[in-house]
């Protein structure tokens, strides 16, 4: 008895130990994260794209933009954007009487030396608003009041000429055209006096501008004055003796037809045919025609026809 006691104890004994040693071994302990050394690193949000990196959309006829109020430019983009329109303003002079002076002053001073938003996005380098006639396409500006309509262009050039039409054809600007065509300071009060501009000091700043890039030097090569001996001419001519010729006394035969008496001047230093043409109320076209001249130059010396 006292040994299957004993083996009862033993075997008890024995399976005692292998439930604790299952208890003990049986499960895998977790392990931390931050023992292993390894680092987790996520992705970052992709965010959605802001209405400035969106894709444009196809621009429509009349745009709106930011107003500005100032354009920064530098001496040498204003006498860049002078070497790029100079011509167009001196033909203009020619052809509708606009002094090349005062479309090249206000061509700087209203695109910022062609570099201001209306300039660059719809090619208006005088600030024209559109105006009931205008069946063109347009861009909205906040000027005078917000989202104007202004008048856009293919290119400068048409600028340039609806600029000189413009003034030609608005009954406001009439009185511009009885101004002696080389007095760039009547013609920038007559400017805002016929209502261009709002801005009070639009006259001055209009002529400072021509004066500090020398813009008149363009309407003396229109006239033919040669501006480095301006003012000596302008003496010389006031000392020299008129020299209208008398009309010409022309005794005719019974069988020919009387030939009327005609009026000439002969070329002095100093003429032009806008002198000319002031000091006897004919017009240029006229002394051309009559003389069959293709060019606005004179020599001294040359006789044309009057009448």
């Amino acid at each position: 008895m006292i040994k299957k006691s004993i083996i009862c104890c033993c075997l008890l004994a024995v399976i005692s130990c292998k439930t604790g040693s299952s208890n003990v071994f049986g499960k895998k302990k977790p392990t931390s994260t931050a023992s292993s050394g390894i680092i987790r690193t996520t992705k970052s949000p992709v965010l959605p794209k802001t209405p400035a990196q969106a894709e444009p959309k196809n621009s429509p006829k009349t745009e709106t933009l930011e107003a500005t109020t100032k354009v920064q430019v530098t001496s040498v983009l204003v006498q860049e954007y002078i070497q790029k329109y100079k011509e167009i303003a001196k033909a203009d002079m020619v052809k509708y009487g606009i002094p090349a002076s005062i479309t090249l002053g206000q061509g700087i001073l209203e695109s910022g030396a062609g570099t201001g938003p209306l300039s660059v996005q719809a090619n208006n380098h005088f600030g024209i608003k559109c105006h009931k006639e205008w069946t063109g396409e347009s861009i909205k500006y906040d000027d005078d009041a917000e989202a104007e309509c202004f008048r856009k262009y293919n290119n400068p050039e048409e600028s340039y000429r609806d600029h000189s039409l413009f003034l030609t054809s608005r009954p406001r600007y009439a009185a511009l055209f009885q101004l002696p065509i080389n007095d760039y300071k009547s013609w920038a009060k007559g400017l805002k006096e016929a209502g261009y501009a709002t801005d009070p000091n639009y006259p001055t700043k209009l002529y400072l501008l021509i004066e500090r890039y020398n813009l008149q030097e363009f309407d003396n090569e229109v006239l033919g004055i040669d501006s480095t001996n301006q003012q000596t001419t302008k003496v010389v001519e006031e000392t020299l003796p008129k020299v209208v010729e008398k009309p010409i006394e022309i005794r005719v035969s019974a069988k020919t037809e009387p030939i009327l008496n005609s009026i000439k001047h002969v070329v002095v230093k100093g003429d032009t045919l806008y002198s000319i043409s002031k000091k006897y109320a004919i017009s240029i076209e006229e002394i051309k025609k009559k003389n069959s001249l293709l060019e606005n130059s004179i020599s001294i010396g040359q006789e044309l026809i009057i009448q």
